[in-house]
């Protein structure tokens, strides 16, 4: 079985060629998703759709997370724009590889849910799919989440402390969410924080939230997008000041060493530490090689992209719990009525 996934990842990191995509024009689609049925969830207050608990939670649990995972529509061969709310694949690879490798990072710190939704297509990212139908897809599988986090507000919340987290796609969605429902909104008292990991931030996209600059600090956002070191993505400029968040240190420090790291969980499902060292540079984040089984597999990649969380996958752990901690200490120091 771990060879066939070694080989199933050398595969997918080497096939870094463009690619040309059957496409169509859009076309809306009609009907909200219920969420009021679990089966729309990935993980609904802390339990997989397949019956399983998440995370090490207790009844004392104070927060809850709501993450969006990234993209996994990708067939080249599928011309449709969002992925079906029942897609097998899809909602197969959520279940079987984002949320032990990326959204179980957070399920120690709060109850998690995770809504299924009608994600676009990967080719909406780019041109000139992105002006062909692209935005209005993105669009409609932001609907989808939106949907999914009002039902969450209005019956699960109940004025508990909230942490956000999603990658790529999701974060990008997450974005959205907090300029329309936090962002100097009497909802950002109830923010932990949002990790906005895999997608550009610029700071100014806000108007009082800021991005958080302590390993305890509460109440805004981190982001960060991976690269290997010394390498430059052709699309460099893109990523001009965007904010980029230091995931051993969670402060300002520019780079961090191989020892300060927490883990990395890779895929033969073992948590190696003090496997890598990051460094900061305009809008992204450098990665050294990672010291790992079979490394060399990983030193043909450049882009870190679908790394971006489980590189830091025990930091993530940790920071989320710290954060919860500080969420409820400030909250106990606060004048009556603050919170």
């Amino acid at each position: 079985m771990q060879k066939r996934i070694y080989y199933i990842l050398i595969v997918l990191l080497l096939c870094a060629c463009k690619v040309n995509y059957r496409t169509t024009s859009f076309a809306p689609k009609s009907g909200v998703i219920n969420y009021d049925n679990t089966e729309r969830w990935a993980v609904y207050n802390g339990t997989s759709s397949q019956g399983n608990q998440i995370g090490v939670m207790s009844d004392s649990a104070t927060a809850d997370v709501f993450y969006v995972y990234p993209t996994l529509f990708i067939d080249k061969k599928d011309s449709t724009w969002n992925a079906a709310i029942d897609d097998a694949n899809v909602n197969s690879d959520v279940i079987k590889w984002i949320l032990p490798y990326q959204a179980a990072a957070w399920a120690d710190a709060g109850r998690l849910f995770m809504p299924f939704y009608r994600q676009s297509h990967y080719r909406a990212f780019f041109k000139p799919y992105m002006d062909e139908g692209g935005r209005e897809a993105m669009a409609f599988a932001y609907s989808d989440v939106k949907a999914a986090f009002e039902y969450y507000m209005k019956f699960e919340n109940k004025g508990r402390p909230i942490i956000l987290a999603g990658h790529s796609q999701g974060a990008l969605h997450l974005k959205k969410i907090l300029q329309e429902y936090f962002d100097g909104k009497p909802l950002q008292k109830q923010l932990v924080a949002a990790y906005l990991i895999g997608t550009r931030v610029m700071e100014d996209e806000f108007s009082a939230l800021r991005p958080l600059i302590s390993p305890h600090q509460v109440g805004g956002y981190v982001s960060w997008n991976s690269y290997k070191k010394g390498e430059y993505p052709k699309y460099y400029d893109w990523f001009n000041n965007a904010i980029t968040t230091n995931p051993v240190t969670w402060d300002n420090s520019k780079e961090s060493l191989m020892e300060d790291h927490k883990g990395l969980l890779y895929y033969d499902n073992v948590l190696y530490e003090k496997s890598l060292a990051v460094e900061k540079i305009n809008g992204m984040l450098w990665v050294s090689l990672p010291e790992v089984p079979k490394r060399f597999l990983m030193s043909f990649v450049k882009d870190y992209h679908r790394f971006d969380v489980t590189f830091f996958w025990e930091d993530i752990r940790q920071n989320a719990l710290q954060r919860v901690k500080g969420f409820n200490r400030e909250k106990l120091r606060a004048p009556q009525g603050q919170f």
